[in-house]
Formats: C-alpha cells, sequence, structure tokens
C-alpha cells in the first residue's frame, strides 16, 4: 500500500487515517493502531521541518509493507538527510525542568515503535523504518 503526499503538514491526517486503517486491517487493538499512527506522524511532520525545512511542494511517500506478523511504514523523501545516532535519549526531568517545546520525536518514535531505521535507498532517497509486531496472541 502506498501513500503520496505533499510535505504540507495539513496532509498530515490523511496519512494518520492511510496509516491507521492498514493497522486494523493487520489486526492491531485501536490503542496500538494510535500508537503507530502517532509515530509515523512525528516522522512525516519531522521530514517537513527538518528534511524538507517547510517547504511545501515536496513530496513524501508512505508505504506499507507486511511480512507475517510484522508491520512496517516506510517513509520516502528526498530531503536533508539525517543521523538518528546523534540525537540521545532526553533526561526528561531536565527537559520538563526548562519548559522545552519539541526535540522529542526521536525518543517519542522510539518508545511507541518496535523498530525505527533511517536508511538511503539505492537511487539516494531518505528512508525512515518504522516497525511494529503483532503480539504473539494474535500473530499470524
Amino acid at each position: 500500500m502506498e501513500l503520496k503526499i505533499q510535505s504540507q503538514t495539513e496532509k498530515l491526517s490523511f496519512v494518520r487515517e492511510f496509516v491507521s486503517e492498514a493497522a486494523r486491517k493487520f489486526g492491531f487493538d485501536e490503542e496500538t493502531v494510535s500508537k503507530i499512527a502517532l509515530a509515523v506522524d512525528e516522522a512525516c511532520t519531522n521530514v517537513i521541518k527538518h528534511s524538507y525545512n517547510y517547504a511545501t511542494n515536496k513530496e513524501i511517500e508512505i508505504n506499507i509493507v507486511t511480512k507475517k506478523s510484522i508491520f512496517e511504514v516506510v517513509i520516502v523523501h528526498q530531503g536533508k538527510s539525517f543521523d538518528p545516532a546523534a540525537v540521545k535519549a532526553p533526561d526528561m526531568k531536565e527537559y520538563l525542568s526548562h519548559y522545552r517545546r519539541g526535540g522529542l520525536g526521536m525518543h517519542l518514535m522510539r518508545s511507541l515503535m518496535d523498530g525505527v531505521e533511517y536508511k538511503t535507498s539505492k537511487d539516494q532517497k531518505n528512508e525512515v523504518h518504522l516497525t511494529k509486531r503483532l503480539p504473539a496472541s494474535i500473530a499470524r
């Protein structure tokens, strides 16, 4: 399954609905569907803000790949690349004591999903891979 959107935050509702519907059909409960949709929303928002620097005429491609009990969302873009190793887990006590906003996207994605990977494809496109496993009790 594939969805392509322009790099505009107003388009993120289409992404959330697309991913939520696919996750439900795959067998996830509503709580997990919400977590997956939130992680994908955050990843797409990061692409819009940081990779495309808010340019509204760029494209983001969202692909859903399923294998047995693994649900994977691949977000593809041609913006600036990103090194996830440079982002360390935040000290939440320190973060909250300074009333900061933003900067928790990677932490959020890592806590909501089973896997978060960044890759560069053969054709030099950037890819964010977000994976979630079905619980063993409902695995295929």
